[in-house]
């Protein structure tokens, strides 16, 4: 089984999904507007631009995926911290990479640092609202 993180924003989830892939690299393997799907008549001009899917490949096995949401269909999007994308680089500066350039504009939870564990970790809430931690051990890389 493979667990892919899924993700909402509220209208900008093209804009996430751009800074993540300027951070991880790759295509986008898909990318839909709600314009694209069958009976949008009804949708706000603003709300049809809004992204229906996007995913980007992180790795050949993990898949990050999105949406935006649509508030005249009665979505509204709570940002919490109840979810975390937890990475697990092969590598020190691949962590030291992820960490620096996904916490730009965002708020800092805990440096990239080795800790009591025995792991080179931090964790970050990037610009978006979303939650990330950065997790290397060079045992299990």
């Amino acid at each position: 089984m493979k667990v892919n993180p899924y993700l909402n924003f509220d209208g900008d989830a093209e804009r996430a999904f751009n800074f993540y892939k300027s951070v991880f690299g790759g295509e986008f393997i898909a990318n839909m507007k709600m314009s694209d799907a069958p009976d949008v008549e009804k949708l706000a001009k603003e709300e049809k631009e809004r992204t229906m899917h996007i995913s980007l490949p992180l790795s050949k096995d993990t898949i990050l995926m999105a949406s935006d949401t649509v508030p005249s269909m009665g979505h509204k999007l709570n940002k919490g911290n109840n979810n975390y994308i937890s990475l697990h680089p092969e590598s020190r500066e691949e962590a030291d990479r992820l960490f620096n350039g996904l916490s730009v504009g965002g708020k800092i939870e805990m440096p990239m640092e080795d800790q009591f564990w025995g792991d080179y970790y931090g964790s970050f809430v990037d610009k978006f609202g979303v939650h990330w931690m950065i997790n290397y051990n060079e045992q299990y890389s």
